[in-house]
């Protein structure tokens, strides 16, 4: 091995991807040990970490190109010893200089100080915090500050996050392309709106509330309920647990995305079907729906989703290049089909009229054997996924065998289909 040339040597490292093999083949000689660390660009570390200053110098020191490091203390106890702490930061920031890519989840023991180093790298485009509960809005700000060309910002779980001047000074200087906040319970939708002029270039926005549904702050006169602002560029959004208002608060979105490809809808109260409608119109490259609904008092007087057929027939004819779709339903009783504003008949006009590759049901008590011999007829249909259907029989099963391109099914608490059915789909 050792007279290999290093070129060949360099391309046999970049072919392994699993790091146990590479930490492996680093003990075959010395000249891979130091090619394999020249060449090594990410690293990922957890609770067997050591922070001490001394052992991270050694760590950073060894790969000097690192440009994405990922650090989860997932599981962490005490007695898996101390974390990563701030002075730790400092040495990441100090030995990493090509550094672009970071991600801390779980790391109690960083704060705004530690973030403060990161100022210093000037390459970071991406910083990805999920449980980072001594950050404040300050750490967040000096991140904005420094690190000019950030695109990507992910906040998760970051309870001590609240004023938004960071949010403010990234819309106004900064490049987002790519911002998610989530349980961060000191942020609200209406905070979101002074990210002002950023949203012109934002690609991906994903905001939710994980669990109950948070208060919105009451009305005070001069606060910033709404804007005027374009969003033509957003392609990805999600939306989780919010409360929505005509016209105020993050449902200025759906009156105004015209490039989505992805759209994620998670138990957001306020829809309407009319401006849903109109979504669909303007978005004919929607590659992707994800609608988890659960039933409302609707302004017709009727106990149900608010969205029906009449929107997947929009969606049907608007959407021509749409592959992945989720419906889900939650809180709709089995026997009482009435409370989906979707038929079985809306959702197989849906699949009839589109590329649909990947389709999973949950909570579609509509759905019956007969919709089974439908989706049994779909010619682009690879990955179904059905959820506490609880309609289907083992007859459906009879059908759903004949997809000609059906290669993963998945069945959950689908309490008709018995072993008889499972049956045929072994044959």
């Amino acid at each position: 091995m050792e007279d290999l040339p290093e070129p060949l040597l360099a391309e046999i490292v970049k072919r392994i991807t699993r790091t146990s093999h590479l930490n492996s083949l680093c003990l075959v000689s010395k000249q891979l040990y130091t090619v394999e660390a020249e060449h090594r660009d990410a690293i990922l570390v957890g609770c067997g970490l050591d922070p001490s200053t001394e052992a991270l110098v050694s760590l950073f020191s060894r790969f000097l190109n690192l440009a994405k490091v990922e650090i989860n203390y997932s599981g962490w106890k005490p007695s898996n010893g101390d974390q990563l702490n701030n002075q730790g930061l400092r040495v990441l920031s100090s030995h990493c200089p090509l550094l672009s890519d970071l991600a801390l989840s779980f790391c109690s023991y960083i704060g705004d100080s530690g973030l403060g180093y990161l100022a210093d790298c000037k390459k970071l485009r991406s910083l990805r915090l999920d449980c980072a509960p001594a950050v404040t809005s300050t750490g967040i700000f000096h991140v904005a500050v420094g690190c000019r060309h950030l695109s990507v910002l992910h906040l998760v779980d970051c309870m001590e996050v609240d004023n938004v001047e960071w949010l403010e000074y990234l819309g106004r200087y900064g490049s987002l392309g790519e911002l998610v906040v989530k349980d961060c319970d000191e942020i609200n939708q209406y905070d979101l709106l002074k990210f002002g002029p950023g949203w012109a270039n934002l690609q991906k926005f994903d905001f939710g509330i994980i669990g109950n549904y948070s208060y919105d702050p009451s009305y005070v006169l001069g606060y910033p309920y709404s804007y005027e602002i374009c969003c033509d560029s957003l392609k990805d959004l999600r939306l989780a647990h919010i409360i929505t208002d005509q016209e105020i608060g993050l449902r200025f979105l759906l009156g105004k995305c015209k490039a989505l490809e992805t759209l994620y809808l998670e138990y957001v109260i306020g829809l309407k079907e009319n401006e849903m409608i109109a979504l669909f119109q303007r978005c004919s490259n929607l590659n992707t729906i994800s609608l988890r609904l659960m039933p409302l008092h609707c302004e017709d007087d009727q106990f149900r989703t608010v969205l029906t057929d009449v929107s997947l027939k929009a969606l049907a004819l608007s959407c021509p290049m749409l592959q992945v779709v989720e419906l889900t339903f939650t809180l709709c009783g089995p026997n009482w089909p009435t409370e989906i504003g979707f038929t079985q008949e809306g959702i197989m006009t849906l699949i009839q009229s589109c590329p649909i590759r990947a389709l999973l049901l949950n909570g579609a008590s509509i759905l019956y054997d007969e919709g089974m011999k439908c989706l049994s007829s779909s010619q682009f249909l690879e990955t179904l996924e059905l959820v506490d259907c609880c309609s289907i029989t083992d007859a459906g099963m009879n059908f759903i065998i004949q997809a000609p391109c059906l290669r993963s099914l998945t069945l959950r608490r689908c309490k008709k289909v018995t072993d008889n059915g499972m049956a045929e789909l072994a044959r």
